[in-house]
């Protein structure tokens, strides 16, 4: 786990990373919320913790079996040890588990980037399918870890960028899959009451949600995050839930070329609702 001290007097957050990624992806928004006196805390999976990519592609066996539910009881675990609730964000499956964090009340504000469904949510445009589609394709291999390739992550995470481009970041940050994680998500959306996703849309006591979803996205198009906000909005709940779309942003939007836009709304956001919600 990736910790570092700061000014106690801004609040703590916490970055939770998504599949076939490990925490070094939170590299830029990270040292960008240290500069600003916040401690950032930047928690592996179970299996990745600290381990380095290479390690992990060599060596994915830690990565079999786990599922959603385990990962996030990880960083509740990781959560209820902090003096205070923290702001949590969560990119991709990462966003998943920000929400289901959300539905614990465990943070005081949160943020959704590009976040993938929760339960009972069925928007799935064809490129999210094309997402899944090399895991989802072996049903047998449920509880396996996948390479991502390097034609899938060109995809998946730099369609905006030459192939060779891609390559290099491949290189850099792509790790195995969890399989089960993919499974898991795929049957909650059609399950709202029972999936492993499930969270109270209605809960009025959760703090603010922020989505934010990226325009030229191929894993989690703004069609998706504009469902995640609908199904909370139309409960009539008064907690907050938001929106932010950004033009010319794929997946990689957390490191894509100009992603300090982007790290600081989520900031400034973030901060302001988590100090109403503490100050309440």
């Amino acid at each position: 786990m990736n910790t570092t001290g700061a000014n106690n007097s801004k609040a703590t957050i916490v970055l939770v990373h998504g599949l076939w990624m490990t925490p070094k992806s939170w590299d830029t928004w990270a040292e960008y919320f240290r500069a600003r006196g916040h401690e950032v805390i930047v928690p592996g999976w179970p299996g990745i913790d600290d381990r380095e990519v290479a390690d992990i592609r060599s060596n994915p066996e830690a990565l079999k079996g786990i599922g959603l539910e385990q990962i996030a009881d990880h960083y509740e675990r990781i959560i209820r040890a902090l003096p205070e609730k923290p702001i949590i964000m969560g990119h991709s499956f990462g966003g998943v588990i920000t929400q289901m964090l959300a539905d614990r009340g465990l943070g005081a504000a949160y943020v959704g980037v590009e976040p993938g469904q929760t339960a009972g949510i069925t928007t799935l445009p064809p490129s999210t399918l094309r997402t899944g589609f090399p895991i989802l394709a072996n049903p047998f291999d449920k509880n396996g870890a996948k390479p991502l390739s390097k034609a899938h992550f060109h995809f998946t995470f730099g369609n905006d960028l030459g192939r060779e481009a891609s390559d290099r970041l491949w290189e850099e940050y792509a790790v195995n899959s969890y399989n089960r994680v993919f499974f898991e998500g795929v049957a909650s959306t059609i399950n709202e009451k029972g999936g492993v996703t499930h969270v109270d849309y209605a809960r009025a006591d959760r703090a603010p949600l922020l989505v934010i979803t990226g325009e030229i996205d191929h894993v989690v198009p703004p069609a998706i995050g504009r469902a995640i906000v609908k199904k909370y909005t139309s409960t009539g709940s008064p907690a907050i839930v938001e929106l932010r779309e950004f033009a010319g942003r794929t997946h990689r939007i957390v490191s894509q070329d100009g992603w300090e836009e982007v790290a600081e709304y989520a900031l400034a956001w973030a901060t302001e609702r988590a100090q109403a919600t503490q100050a309440a």
